[in-house]
């Protein structure tokens, strides 16, 4: 008697690209983390949802010095999701996938160290400077991505090009992440991280503040910090300085 075997389904497999913030350290390891560390206090949760890549490519190390860094990144909340240009001799299992062929994107602004006019008040020979007269133009259109139905659950919008407008919900394990600002037309339960690419200008819109996490320019709130008057209600959220504000929005 032959014996049916049982049909499987095939496994399907695809390909899908993410933008990742490449960081290059440099030696000595502990000045380079301490201007990391400077960069966390000036910008909190600046690495906040960032997928991020390692570039040692061309650094003189061990397998201990690259073990011992990925150890310090881990705690200060740094996720390695690779490590590009490492030489062989000097990977281990443990460690984060090799990465290749990455392209170059955008470079990320971080903050400023000091302001230009603090920096110059510490000096005392320094003079005011004179107002030197502008002229405005305005300022380039900044491209967009038109979502026309609900973000569900576990899906990932990401658009660092510009601003990102969604006509329905964001669902509750969602996230929209703009390098821009986000409206959200319906109710926003998910994540939204806007002014992901250093745009400190970018603002969130949405009918009705529900989310587990918003964010602009790396400073975020949880859905804990969010104030009890503004759940349910349509919002406006803008970054003022290192301050998240929000208001709700006129009817």
């Amino acid at each position: 008697m032959t014996e049916a075997l049982p049909s499987c389904k095939a496994v399907r497999l695809r390909g899908r690209s993410f933008l990742a913030l490449v960081l290059s350290p440099e030696l000595p390891f502990g000045e380079w983390l301490s201007q990391l560390d400077d960069l966390a206090k000036r910008s909190t949760g600046f690495f906040l949802g960032r997928p991020i890549v390692l570039d040692v490519a061309g650094l003189p190390i061990t397998r201990e010095q690259l073990a011992d860094l990925l150890a310090e990144l881990g705690k200060r909340n740094v996720r390695v999701m690779g490590i590009e240009g490492a030489l062989p001799s000097i990977m281990s299992p443990g460690m984060p996938p090799e990465m290749r062929g990455g392209r170059n994107a955008a470079d990320i602004e971080a903050p400023d160290a000091q302001p230009a006019s603090e920096a110059a008040a510490g000096q005392p020979n320094a003079q005011p400077a004179a107002p030197v007269p502008t002229r405005f133009t305005p300022p380039p259109a900044t491209p967009s991505l038109l979502i026309d139905q609900p973000v569900r659950s576990g899906q990932s919008i990401i658009f660092p090009e510009g601003d990102v407008t969604v006509l329905g919900s964001v669902a509750s394990g969602a996230e929209v992440i703009a390098g821009g600002s986000i409206h959200v037309y319906g109710a926003l339960r998910g994540r939204a991280l806007a002014g992901s690419a250093g745009n400190a200008n970018a603002r969130i819109f949405c009918r009705k503040l529900e989310a587990e996490l918003i964010a602009i320019d790396g400073l975020y709130k949880t859905a804990e910090d969010l104030d009890p008057k503004m759940l349910g209600q349509p919002v406006h959220v803008w970054l003022d300085d290192t301050v998240l504000k929000t208001v709700v929005l006129a009817g």
